[in-house]
């Protein structure tokens, strides 16, 4: 969590990780779904969680967007969306609620999508806006042309530009998630969480989004829990692998699938 000094600019470089986990532990009634857990996720990055049912994947996920409280260990994240004049911003996630650290700017997608079906795909976008509103108050709302175009460029990223009127509920399954993801978006996350985005999808539907992640990596930080390995493959991202509540190991996809302890523990079963 520091700062160095940039020789030709005379500024201050944040080279804190957008994301740091240390020994964090959490039990429930007895069992101890995550057990010293310490990770580093950097500014930009991309990183694939994999791992057998019960490895603490979604638990994990709920200590940092603040559904489950720690009962030890620090979770530091650190913003760059700090005010004009000030800092990157680090804030001890442990301390805040979930709204709270949805706020902060860290997004969470889960697996199952929940979109307003009865809406359309612009609707659905336009309730997602940051500093939210109801569906009553999105109907009188009169966007800004600021967030016209913020709508318009995540339709464009989501390949939904020409089906904006349509309505959510004609979508297939994968473009329901596409539209999550946008709607996610609309928060203007830093760090995105999202749960198994492949479940379900066809091929094309996978890699098309793996296409979509890839584009988002360069302009947001992304953990992607995920199953699906040629999934994990197309994104080519760095892997952790969780098991019984801790890291089995880290690497490219080729070295954890060929690392003997997650042979002999997760893809071996």
């Amino acid at each position: 969590m520091s700062s160095i000094l940039s020789s030709s600019t005379g500024k201050h470089i944040d080279n804190s990780p957008v994301l740091y986990l240390d020994g964090i532990s959490v039990s429930f009634d007895g069992f101890k779904a995550l057990n010293n857990l310490s990770m580093t996720i950097e500014k930009g990055e991309m990183r694939a969680i994999i791992g057998p049912n019960g490895a603490g994947k979604t638990t994990m996920m709920d200590v940092i967007t603040g559904k489950t409280r720690p009962d030890e260990g620090t979770i530091r994240f650190s913003s760059s969306a700090a005010e004009a004049g000030q800092k990157n911003t680090d804030y001890d996630l442990t301390k805040y609620d979930e709204a709270d650290v949805a706020n902060l700017g860290v997004g969470r997608k889960f697996q199952k999508p929940s979109v307003i079906e009865s809406l359309t795909i612009f609707e659905n976008l336009e309730m997602s806006l940051k500093g939210g509103r109801s569906i009553w108050q999105s109907l009188f709302h009169k966007l800004s042309a600021e967030q016209k175009i913020k709508l318009d460029e995540i339709l464009v990223l989501i390949d939904m530009a020409e089906k904006a009127d349509d309505l959510a509920g004609n979508l297939s399954h994968g473009q329901k998630q596409w539209l999550e993801i946008g709607m996610l978006l609309g928060q203007e996350p830093e760090l995105l969480l999202i749960d198994e985005p492949a479940a379900g999808m066809t091929d094309e539907e996978t890699m098309k989004t793996a296409e979509l992640f890839k584009t988002l990596a360069k302009s947001h930080s992304l953990m992607v829990v995920e199953h699906d390995m040629d999934f994990i493959e197309a994104l080519g991202c760095k892997v952790t692998v969780l098991n019984e509540g801790s890291v089995l190991a880290e690497g490219t996809l080729q070295e954890v699938k060929t690392n003997e302890d997650v042979i002999e523990k997760y893809l071996g079963r």
